[in-house]
């Protein structure tokens, strides 16, 4: 069973790919938007190879969790570091504070995607067959349902 955790990170996730799209087309058609893409061509790479790794991390796969934290680490990461060392020096602009947000965003979503999948990685209750979840999920109950009906058993 997944927590409401992980399907907010993954609803987050999915958001935050559209907005990526969003923001790569319209840097495309000229269009003036408060955040602009990296390097379009690889921004576009990037988009796409994050489709498998977000269907991946939907089946709670490990391989697709540092995958996706890897390629958001290595394409985000870079670029927030360099905005962070050239701010020292020229300081902090409005687009460049609007991009450092949203890569800040880019690399917090996919690390702690990684981490909930490597620390809740099997969720299932039972013995590791989902289907029998329910059964062991009611123990607790069907112990107390028969320590009452031991106790009210009449002899004739």
């Amino acid at each position: 069973m997944i927590s409401l955790f992980s399907y907010l990170l993954t609803f987050f996730a999915i958001l935050f790919w559209f907005f990526r799209v969003l923001v790569t087309i319209l840097y495309q058609l000229d269009v003036d938007f408060f955040a602009t893409p990296l390097n379009t061509n690889i921004e576009i790479a990037v988009l796409f190879a994050t489709l498998p790794c977000i269907i991946l991390v939907i089946k709670r796969n490990i391989v697709g969790a540092a995958a996706y934290l890897a390629i958001y680490g290595v394409y985000f990461g870079n670029a927030l570091y360099e905005i962070i060392v050239s701010s020292q020096t020229t300081g902090l602009t409005i687009p460049n504070t609007a991009n450092m947000i949203f890569m800040v965003i880019g690399v917090v979503i996919p690390f702690l995607t990684f981490l909930d999948i490597l620390f809740n990685r099997n969720r299932s209750l039972g013995k590791g067959n989902k289907k029998e979840d329910w059964f062991y999920a009611n123990e607790e109950y069907d112990r107390k349902f028969d320590e009452r009906s031991d106790r009210n058993q009449y002899k004739f």
